[in-house]
């Protein structure tokens, strides 16, 4: 068991499935652990739950990470309610079937599972420096595999598809990682990701394609428990295995190599610009070579 007292934890989306599951577990390690939820009752509620279970205290941080001052607003909360920072879980995302805006103009699955976690690490980043050693852990999946990023469709105006959005949602969790990673070489704040394996969520459950309705009560049998889900996120969160490692894509605990596009450092770095104009923050003077 790896000992995580005295350790500040937030993990985003940890309402339910994979997120509460992370939670829970570093809950138990002894970390102070904060959660954010869409829905204010549902987050307290869960955060309450999970501290019963746990023994330990945790926090909830209603927001909806669509929006991009609601992720600003959490920030805030965050900075506010912990001095210290040793950990953060980018765990929020989903797929929607559906082409839909968020109150920003943004395409709603690239908002939401790469936006919103490089905009709130961004935000947190001073914090998470200060407090280190610190770590950043980002959810992605095998789609990124069947990632493209396109930069001259990022949105899916021109040619959308849920599943195809979703793909290049994770590719953009890689490369945002491995960007994050050259950045904070020598800071003393790790960033990795991973892919958590096929686990019995809500996945999809909000807008879900014809595949996935017809895919998923077929999958559920030989998928994980949300608890196994969690592992590699735990793992990343908390094990001396991994103090100092960064920059690297993790299955089932172990390290794993993720897809050739994902390791073009050059797109990783336009990736990063361009999240930064669209979340609207100032380029930083932490970029490889600045």
């Amino acid at each position: 068991m790896n000992d995580m007292t005295g350790k500040t934890v937030l993990v985003t989306g940890g309402t339910g499935g994979i997120g509460r599951a992370t939670a829970l577990g570093l809950s138990r390690l002894g970390a102070r652990v904060g959660i954010t939820g869409r829905d204010d009752a549902r987050t307290r509620t869960a955060a309450e739950e999970i501290a019963r279970a746990s023994g330990n205290p945790v926090d909830a941080f209603p927001a909806d990470m669509s929006s991009q001052a609601e992720v600003r607003r959490l920030a805030a909360a965050v900075l506010d309610a912990y001095p210290r920072l040793e950990v953060l879980v980018n765990n929020v995302g989903g797929f929607w079937a559906t082409r839909r805006l968020t109150a920003d103009g943004l395409e709603h699955t690239f908002a939401v599972n790469h936006l919103a976690g490089f905009l709130l690490t961004n935000l947190l980043l001073d914090r998470l420096k200060a407090s280190a050693p610190a770590r950043v852990v980002t959810v992605s999946s095998g789609a990124q595999r069947m990632g493209v990023i396109d930069f001259d469709d990022l949105q899916g105006e021109r040619n959308w598809s849920g599943q195809r959005a979703y793909n290049q949602s994770k590719l953009a969790n890689v490369e945002f990682t491995y960007e994050l990673a050259r950045r904070l070489q020598g800071t003393g704040v790790t960033a990795n990701t991973l892919h958590p394996g096929v686990v019995r969520t809500s996945f999809a459950a909000e807008d879900s394609s014809t595949v996935w309705k017809v895919m998923i009560p077929l999958m559920r049998p030989v998928m994980k428990s949300p608890e196994k889900g969690a592992a590699t996120s735990i793992h990343l969160a908390s094990s001396p295995e991994v103090e100092g490692v960064s920059g690297r894509y993790f299955v089932n605990r172990k390290p794993s190599e993720s897809s050739t596009a994902s390791r073009d450092a050059a797109d990783a770095a336009r990736l990063w610009r361009v999240s930064e104009a669209l979340v609207g923050l100032a380029p930083r003077n932490d970029a490889p070579g600045a």
